[in-house]
Order: C-alpha cells, then sequence, then structure tokens
C-alpha cells in the first residue's frame, strides 16, 4: 500500500492570529490542528499531498513544488509546477505560464513527472520561480 503523506502551507496559526508570517511545515509539526481538511476549508493551511516520488537527491515530491527537468540532456534547467491532473490521475510538472492561467482545474498540459526531476522550490516560499 503507498503511504500517504501531506504538508501544509500555514497562513494562519490559530483562530487568534491575525497576522502570521506564513511558513511550510510537516503535518506532524503543525500540533494546533486536529482537522487539517477543515484548517484548510477555513483558509489557514493550504494541503499539498505527496506525489509518491522522490527526486534524483532523494527529496519527496509534493503538490505545489517546482522541480527542474533534464528533458533532452541540452535544455537542462527547464522549470514545471506540479500539479495534479484529475483527467488523467496522475501528478505532471506543467509550465509555470499554464499554471498560473489553469491553477487548480486540473486537465494539464504538462510533462509526466519522473525521478530524475530536481525539486528546486515550491509556489509559496519561491513565488519568483514561477513569476519569471
Amino acid at each position: 500500500m503507498r503511504e500517504i503523506k501531506f504538508r501544509c502551507w500555514v497562513v494562519r496559526d490559530s483562530e487568534d492570529d491575525e497576522e502570521v508570517i506564513p511558513y511550510m511545515g510537516d503535518m506532524r509539526e503543525v500540533e494546533s490542528y486536529i482537522n487539517p481538511f477543515e484548517e484548510q476549508r477555513k483558509g489557514n493551511i493550504i494541503l499539498m499531498q505527496w506525489t509518491g516520488l522522490t527526486d534524483r537527491n532523494g527529496v519527496d515530491v509534493y503538490e505545489g513544488d517546482v522541480v527542474a527537468l533534464d528533458s533532452n540532456g541540452v535544455e537542462r534547467y527547464q522549470h514545471g509546477v506540479v500539479c495534479y491532473d484529475s483527467c488523467q490521475a496522475k501528478y505532471k510538472s506543467v509550465p509555470p505560464i499554464t499554471y498560473k492561467t489553469n491553477a487548480g482545474n486540473g486537465g494539464w498540459t504538462g510533462y509526466e513527472l519522473r525521478h530524475y526531476c530536481e525539486v528546486i522550490g515550491n509556489i509559496y516560499e519561491n513565488p519568483e520561480l514561477i513569476n519569471s
């Protein structure tokens, strides 16, 4: 059976926090949340599921990660955002422009996610990777 893991982008740490510096955390590190799915619905956190893959350096690959692709050995660092394609039921690496125009709508045009990609950041902590 495949292991299911999540990490989250924490926007608010509790109901009382008016402003918090957002941070990335493993679900086990976010102690204040008993029901993370309810907290996501409220907008306190953004959940990102593990794809089941690790990159070439052994780093877990999650939804929302930005990866560098080695497409043909010549164009080494082509960037993509890891997204779930609900039409094909698999994770893909999507070009940043496609991600920004279709964010959250599934049915992505992208590349199959492979273990030889390299995680170079994520869309929350490194927005400059998809805005360039």
